[in-house]
């Protein structure tokens, strides 16, 4: 019997963890097979709202955030280039950290249009494997067209500022639940699992999940 579920990923597209953990995701889901049917709403988080425009230096950005050196950036950087490897995501050598507000308000678009979860990915791609900037809509648009999204909508969502409200919204109500780190995901809107798990640790989970909300006649 085939048992719907609802997934709620609340994460930012500058996180490397939510990549990993939405590559994975979608590995336990596929050995889950017809068990299960999913549906993954994508909700907004930034990790660094504040950032400029024009970005920062990612050994900059972190080492003032954290107090890492370069070295320990270099050391983590490859810890999760192989982390993202075991689950079929390839990090590129990114160095700059952007901000991601306007990308998110396109993901709510995206979603309104019934392609949030391909925007998603794709995002994560640009910005991870590609380093591109999300900030930029010139950029955020040829990655929206990629996914088969209309352009010219696109572009108009981002000059006009639609969908500012609603993602500060979702913003303030996932931090006001006490979510303070991503990937942050919640199954049937009651299970909170948190970070880039492994498949296994998934599969596992929705499983534990599935059988505890299984009708039982």
């Amino acid at each position: 019997m085939t048992q719907a579920l609802r997934i709620d990923y609340v994460s930012d597209i500058a996180c490397p963890w939510c990549a990993v953990g939405l590559w994975s995701l979608q590995q336990a889901l596929a050995k889950l097979g017809d068990a299960v049917d999913a549906r993954i709403v994508f909700h907004p988080f930034e990790l660094n709202p504040q950032m400029r425009p024009e970005g920062e230096a990612i050994v900059d950005y972190l080492g003032k955030k954290y107090g890492r050196s370069p070295e320990q950036i270099a050391e983590s950087q490859a810890m999760i280039r192989a982390r993202g490897a075991s689950v079929g995501f390839a990090f590129g050598p990114r160095t700059y950290v952007y901000n991601t507000f306007d990308a998110h308000r396109l993901l709510h678009w995206a979603g309104i249009e019934g392609k949030q979860f391909p925007l998603k990915a794709a995002l994560l791609q640009a910005y991870h494997a590609d380093g591109k900037d999300l900030s930029n809509h010139d950029v955020l648009v040829d990655v929206a067209a990629s996914v088969g999204l209309d352009a010219s909508a696109a572009r108009q969502v981002l000059e006009s500022g639609q969908y500012t409200d609603e993602v500060r919204a979702e913003e303030r109500e996932y931090v006001d639940m006490g979510i303070q780190s991503v990937p942050s995901i919640i199954f049937n809107e009651q299970y909170l699992l948190s970070g880039g798990q492994a498949p296994e640790a998934f599969e596992q989970a929705i499983r534990q999940i599935l059988a505890e909300t299984s009708p039982r006649g």
